[in-house]
């Protein structure tokens, strides 16, 4: 008896592979159908189902004319669904095989948008978080995507937009240097903070944190017992104070900033 069974159970799980599969409801569509479709559910927010519908234009009409907007779009539908590496995977895939193609400049920059949400995070959207302070990788990564934006593509219309916002990462990262600076300090590693802050001065001129740079240096020269560099530096710092050439800290503009957005997104009035 159950040798007659094995087989009956072989098939009727044979049966319901094939009984899914005849369950897509995609099967026979269009290249333009699916296309449509996936543009539909990614306008509604449904990111899930249009990158499935994305996949499966690019697997069936691989050379369509849908296909190079198609492998675009479904990087734009990961990183709207928060899966970052899947978008910065999809994109990377459009440079390689397509590093001719005019929306090369776009993928650049939607990567470096992937990665500038990435040094973000949640907290940041509501809370002032010193964000130099988190790890700097994706924020180096997204300023050299920015980076290739501005240098390869300059009269997009991405270029703009990235120009800003590697200005924005650039001050960052400056302050990231000086933070692992004031680490030096704090471990007794003054030739280590010394050269940190000097890093921060080649690197990141005309960034605010050139003043805190030059203050750590101070710091580091004087614990070391250097008073002829230190002394030095105090005067390359007061010069740049009294000629304005010590850009302002614009922290306390963005807590400000910060707390009127958590009063506006919590509907209460300040007053």
């Amino acid at each position: 008896m159950s040798r007659l069974l094995w087989p009956l159970l072989f098939a009727l799980l044979l049966g319901g592979c094939s009984f899914l599969q005849d369950k897509d409801e995609t099967k026979g569509w269009s290249q333009q159908k699916l296309y449509t479709e996936a543009q539909a559910e990614l306008a509604s927010g449904n990111y899930e189902r249009a990158i499935d519908l994305y996949e499966k234009l690019e697997a069936r009409y691989p050379f369509g004319k849908y296909a190079h907007q198609a492998q675009l779009d479904v990087a734009y539908a990961y990183y709207k669904a928060e899966e970052p590496e899947s978008a910065l995977a999809a994109a990377d895939r459009f440079i390689k095989f397509h590093p001719g193609h005019p929306a090369v400049a776009y993928a650049y920059y939607l990567k470096g948008l992937v990665n500038f949400n990435r040094s973000l995070g949640i907290l940041s959207r509501f809370l002032p978080t010193d964000l130099s302070q988190r790890d700097a990788g994706a924020a180096l990564d997204s300023y050299k995507d920015f980076k290739e934006v501005v240098e390869r593509f300059p009269d997009t219309d991405y270029a703009e937009d990235a120009r800003k916002r590697m200005l924005y990462l650039r001050n960052n990262l400056a302050r990231q240097e000086v933070h692992v600076a004031r680490y030096y300090i704090k471990r007794g590693a003054f030739v280590a903070a010394a050269e940190r802050g000097n890093y921060v001065i080649e690197n990141y001129q005309r960034t605010p944190a050139v003043k805190d740079a030059l203050e750590v240096m101070i710091e580091a020269y004087t614990r070391l017992g250097l008073n002829d560099l230190a002394n030095d530096t105090r005067r390359v710092l007061a010069l740049n104070l009294k000629s304005g050439a010590i850009i302002p800290d614009p922290r306390e503009l963005e807590e400000k900033s910060w707390s009127r957005k958590l009063w506006d997104y919590f509907g209460l009035d300040k007053n």
